[in-house]
């Protein structure tokens, strides 16, 4: 089992910032890449970014390059995802994600990803 936990969402006025977290209290290691998605009211749950144990490897959706990193402290077993200059389109309920297996950025579809956090709210608003 992987458990994660993710946490950090909230309120925040247009070009402001949030740092998500997302812990992962059970396996751990190279063979689990994890990644964020994100479901907007209506709509489907989307890709954010993804890294992989090594942290060199990471993938981005393109409406989030330049804006979003996504970091992990593998010491620690959590991931953030540093989200700047944010707008109302940001705004949704955003999931961590873990998959046991390799890593690639082509891994973008939920179906690849097992495991998921409960999800936490962000909100883009003036």
């Amino acid at each position: 089992q992987v458990p994660l936990a993710d946490s950090g969402g909230g309120t925040v006025q247009p070009g402001g910032s949030l740092r998500l977290s997302c812990v992962n209290s059970g396996r751990t290691g190279p063979d689990y890449p994890m990644a964020w998605f994100r479901q907007a009211p209506g709509k489907e749950r989307e890709f954010v970014a993804s890294i992989a144990w090594t942290g060199g490897n990471t993938a981005y959706a393109d409406s989030v390059k330049g804006r979003f990193t996504i970091i992990r402290d593998n010491a620690k077993n959590t991931v953030f995802l540093q989200m700047n200059s944010l707008n109302a389109e940001d705004t949704a309920v955003y999931y961590c994600a873990a998959r046991m297996g390799t890593y690639s950025s082509t891994y973008r579809h939920t179906r690849f990803w097992r495991y998921w956090g409960q999800g936490t709210q962000v909100t883009v608003s003036p």
